[in-house]
């Protein structure tokens, strides 16, 4: 089985799914407590994301072998995709130290590097640079800080799961654009099991998603996105475009609380979403707002870059400076005054 009916399987694979872990969760008392930081008001069932991951690992193996994804870029997704799931399990039901969880996360990125082929030639001003081993150490930091930001961002009702429907759709268009459309199925298929878990997580949530599906968006999202680059280099701009709503909140809030000398490993509320969702007393508004920032800003200048008509570092600057004005706004990084 391949193509639609796949995706849809894919769907209603991970739905279901969800609502199993709600139950189990819930029959469990495995629940999130809300405490001063939280942004959330009642006790709510975790670690739903499990659902985007057995529902996505399930899909990509078809996909290799119907043609429409590289078999190295199965091992990659799977490999590295799967591992930090695990790792984001245990750390859900339990505790992993920082430092270790660290060490696994940069792990996985280089399990997936190794299978793409290290990282793909950097695409500027109308040349492209390969960068060797700098480059590949580079990947390796991008894969691991958009595995983290993900699990920073996953803050409120239904956002994570709406950026990863909107990246998955935008890195798909990439792909017909530049004349793969066979490539598309994979950032389809991890969308479409986002949009099964997104009909239990919309705000508001009913299960919440959890370390394990948040830090495996943030890294499949990375590997597509390298994956997309080899194939069309301006691709990773495009894809750094889609992502820019999650890497400019999240990036902002790290170095204005690192210039504070606060500890970033902390869990805080701090975000420009954060603020944005206790500003309008409801999660709902910031959710949709960020859909339409990707639909409507992002998308389009994502796939005027990927067409070529656009350097890809212009492109991210213009995509990222009304967000960052945005973020500004909303006092990304700065103290909750209403914290405890």
């Amino acid at each position: 089985m391949s193509g639609w009916p796949l995706l849809l399987l894919a769907g209603v694979v991970s739905a279901l799914m969800t609502g199993l872990v709600r139950r189990y969760a819930l029959a469990r008392s495995i629940l999130d407590v809300p405490n001063a930081r939280s942004s959330h008001t009642a006790p709510t069932p975790r670690g739903g994301g499990v659902a985007i991951v057995l529902a996505t690992l399930a899909a990509l193996p078809v996909l290799a072998a119907a043609g429409s994804l590289p078999w190295d870029a199965l091992w990659a997704l799977a490999g590295a995709g799967g591992f930090v799931a695990l790792v984001g399990f245990l750390d859900d039901h339990g505790h992993i130290a920082a430092r270790w969880r660290l060490l696994a996360h940069f792990a996985a990125a280089a399990w997936a590097l190794a299978w793409l082929g290290g990282a793909p030639p950097l695409h500027l001003f109308g040349s492209e640079i390969d960068l060797g081993w700098l480059g590949a150490a580079l990947a390796a930091v991008y894969l691991v800080w958009l595995l983290n930001l993900y699990n920073f961002m996953d803050g409120i009702d239904g956002i994570a799961s709406v950026e990863a429907i909107a990246v998955g759709v935008g890195g798909a268009l990439l792909y017909a654009l530049t004349g793969q459309p066979g490539l598309a199925m994979a950032p389809l298929a991890l969308a479409a099991a986002a949009g099964g878990f997104l009909l239990w997580n919309f705000p508001p949530a009913r299960i919440f998603m959890g370390d394990a599906g948040s830090g495996f968006l943030g890294i499949v999202l990375g590997v597509l996105s390298l994956q997309a680059a080899w194939q069309a280099p301006q691709l990773l701009w495009s894809w750094a475009i889609l992502l820019g709503v999650f890497v400019v909140d999240a990036t902002l809030t790290l170095l204005r609380r690192l210039l504070r000398g606060e500890k970033v490993y902390e869990a805080h509320r701090s975000h420009a979403y954060q603020h944005a969702s206790r500003r309008f007393g409801r999660h709902l508004p910031v959710t949709l707002a960020v859909a339409a920032i990707d639909l409507f800003w992002l998308l389009p200048i994502a796939l005027w870059v990927g067409a070529g008509g656009l350097d890809g570092l212009l492109g991210v600057v213009l995509a990222y400076l009304p967000l960052i004005t945005l973020a500004l706004k909303f006092r990304a990084g700065m103290p909750d005054s209403r914290a405890g």
